[in-house]
């Protein structure tokens, strides 16, 4: 492997915080494997200081680069066109630069969701309906790579039936709303289950928390066909899966999104298209269990 070089292109991941980005290692990665000339870095930047960033990008060097929460709606404010996918999911988590000098927001993660399906979880896209749980922001990619793949049914699990409902506003007749007490109804109809809800961060107040040995989710309704996964990554197995794992159901977890995503990002910013490697999601999966 060729030792990366640190003159050529410059591009970034902006968030606020971003120190916990593994980002930098996937594209630090590539360029070493390709022995090209370029830069991945982070760059923290405050709310309050996004709009000015993303003006000055081009006089900073920079060729684009990656937008994490929380200015991923900043991004699809700032930039001058936007694709399909961005403009669907409505917010924008990759930048480049177009030959004419203008920016273009992009949005790879309902990309990376499917990749990593098609990678880990072969026929998954025969699945007539999706059970998605949660309906915050990531739930738009993954409902928008649904639709596009051909699933005939998305139905979103919300504890907020509002916030699924304006889900089924955005993306029509083929995504339906529903209440948490319809979960179990929903698993039972799902072809795919696929989990979108953070896992809670632990309270140090709290003597016997609940988080340190969580209860396994109740998927008895799931059939055995069924597929699961979880967009979650920190954990690589997190409840949901562990629940599919006891049960024997076809899963995968949030890792391979993660990387996936990254790939047409680099392509556009360093001229190659990598591949997710096992050696990469070897070091990525090192690197979390780490707590790099």
């Amino acid at each position: 492997m060729t030792p990366a070089r640190t003159d050529g292109p410059r591009a970034f991941v902006t968030g606020w915080p971003v120190w916990h980005s593994r980002s930098p290692a996937i594209h630090r990665s590539w360029l070493k494997e390709f022995g090209l000339a370029g830069s991945y870095e982070r760059v923290g930047v405050p709310p309050e200081e996004i709009g000015e960033f993303l003006k000055t990008l081009r006089r900073q060097g920079y060729v684009g680069g990656n937008v994490t929460i929380p200015h991923k709606l900043a991004a699809l404010e700032a930039v001058s066109r936007r694709d399909a996918a961005a403009e669907a999911i409505g917010a924008v988590n990759t930048i480049w630069f177009e030959k004419s000098g203008r920016m273009v927001g992009g949005n790879t993660d309902a990309y990376g969701f499917a990749a990593n399906l098609d990678e880990r979880l072969p026929g998954w896209a025969d699945a007539e309906i999706a059970t998605v749980l949660g309906a915050g922001g990531a739930s738009r990619a993954v409902i928008f790579a649904l639709l596009k793949r051909g699933v005939k049914q998305v139905r979103v699990v919300n504890r907020t039936i509002e916030r699924a409902e304006e889900l089924a506003a955005r993306f029509g007749p083929r995504v339906s709303a529903h209440a948490e007490s319809e979960r179990k109804a929903q698993l039972a109809a799902a072809d795919l289950l696929v989990n979108t809800v953070p896992i809670p961060a632990p309270d140090p107040d709290d003597e016997t928390p609940d988080w340190f040995e969580p209860r396994l989710p109740d998927l008895s309704a799931l059939r055995v066909g069924a597929f699961v996964t979880d967009i979650v990554y920190v954990p690589l197995m997190t409840p949901i899966l562990a629940a599919a794992a006891e049960r024997g159901l076809r899963h995968c977890d949030g890792l391979g999104m993660l990387l996936h995503q990254a790939v047409p990002g680099f392509e556009r910013w360093f001229g190659q298209r990598p591949e997710v490697s096992e050696t990469l999601r070897a070091k990525i999966v090192t690197d979390i269990e780490n707590g790099v």
